[in-house]
């Protein structure tokens, strides 16, 4: 058991909860029973597993066995120690230290019914963990990031995406041309949800691969966008409201595709 505040693990662990820490380990780390469970389950790339004994119980019974089934290693540690490595002021008695996945723009199979998701700019950790949850559900895999968008790995959007960032394939940290270089290069079909254009109910979202972009929160879509030739599709709405939560904009968005295609 690990009770030391000055252990070199936890002094790993507890850096990254900074984004230059992470950055440079390519590592991270999920809280939570459930969050771990989601890992586990979903075949996370899981590196160790921290518990406190303390808070044992029958999730922690469950997740041993799988970890032990996975070679996965793992360590008791005491409520000080979780405290210390932990980015919430009350942890719930476990955590993951886990490896980022290095996606390329090969992994992004497409095929007549891929649809790609471009997250343009998307300040708030909690709306871009929520947009990546909604993907996943909608059966979207494919997601871009441009530069500027919160960092993946922030606690918050990994919280928010209750696991679905262990099923997705990620691209951050991408420039628009580069996106719409390959866009252009897949064929793909570009839209890209803005205040104006053609009503979503409207536009032909049926056929072929296509990608989606969703912008910025109070900006919207970047300049280069904007200035490309990318059909812009809106959200009707009523009683003069003029937009969206960007999070839920993106459900209606991805599900209006869903709706069309008549799959899921």
């Amino acid at each position: 058991m690990i009770e030391s505040l000055q252990n070199e693990q936890v002094k790993y662990v507890a850096s990254l909860q900074r984004r230059k820490a992470r950055e440079e380990s390519k590592a991270y780390v999920i809280e939570g029973w459930r969050f771990v469970e989601e890992g586990v389950r979903r075949n996370a790339p899981l590196i160790k597993v921290f518990v406190c004994l303390d808070c044992e119980g029958l999730e922690w019974r469950h997740i041993r066995t799988k970890l032990v089934e996975r070679g996965i290693p793992y360590e008791e540690v005491d409520a000080r120690v979780l405290r210390k490595m932990s980015a919430t002021e009350e942890p719930q008695g476990i955590l993951a230290l886990v490896r980022q996945t290095a996606y390329s723009w090969s992994d992004l199979h497409i095929d007549s019914k891929t649809v790609v998701l471009v997250v343009d700019g998307i300040q708030d950790p909690g709306n871009l963990g929520t947009i990546l949850r909604t993907a996943l559900a909608a059966g979207v895999s494919n997601v871009c990031l441009t530069p500027g968008t919160v960092d993946l790995y922030n606690p918050k959007v990994l919280r928010s995406t209750m696991g679905a960032i262990f099923s997705l394939v990620l691209l951050p940290g991408q420039p628009p041309e580069d996106i719409l270089s390959f866009c252009r290069n897949q064929n793909l079909n570009v839209l890209m949800g803005d205040v104006q254009g053609t009503p979503i109910y409207q536009a032909k979202l049926a056929d072929g691969p296509l990608a989606i972009i969703v912008g910025n929160e109070g900006k919207g879509p970047s300049q280069s966008f904007r200035e490309a030739d990318i059909q812009r599709i809106t959200i009707p709405m009523a009683q003069e409201v003029e937009s969206l939560n960007v999070a839920m904009a993106t459900g209606i968005l991805l599900y209006e595709i869903v709706r069309q295609r008549g799959f899921l």
